[in-house]
């Protein structure tokens, strides 16, 4: 299983608030900060001299914080095809309230498929209102 570090970066008043991860090997403690900065600075000069403060969690901050992080792991555990198929719930996005929906990393494709959690839950949830 692999692990992930997360540093938040946050802007001047007005401006924007990013935040960035990566894998580390499982039980890693080295912060992964200044390599996140460098890769993001290759692409993006100067971007070092916006930040105001940084706050970075190692999987173990991630885990205390959020029991379902275990080992730091942002993206809901395991990717395989029982989970694509029946996490978190046999309705994928909906719940048994018909004004909530779930679009998390633990739904359907996953969180290595950034957006389209939400994307597919957005998607149901316009075609329920449209079935009105």
């Amino acid at each position: 299983m692999t692990q992930d570090s997360v540093a938040w970066l946050s802007a001047r008043k007005g401006e924007h608030t990013a935040w960035a991860y990566c894998h580390v090997p499982n039980g890693s403690k080295e912060n992964m900060l200044e390599r996140l900065e460098d890769q993001i600075e290759r692409f993006a000069p100067g971007f070092r001299e916006c930040i105001l403060a940084r706050r970075v969690f190692s999987p173990t901050d991630l885990e205390s914080m959020d029991a379902n992080l275990v080992g730091g792991d942002i993206g809901g555990g395991v990717m395989d095809i029982r989970q694509f198929l029946f996490r978190p719930t046999w309705r994928h996005y909906a719940t048994s309230d018909r004004k909530i929906y779930l679009c998390s990393a633990s739904t359907p494709p996953g969180g290595g498929v950034h957006g389209m959690c939400g994307y597919h839950a957005a998607k149901m949830a316009l075609s329920r209102l449209d079935s009105r």
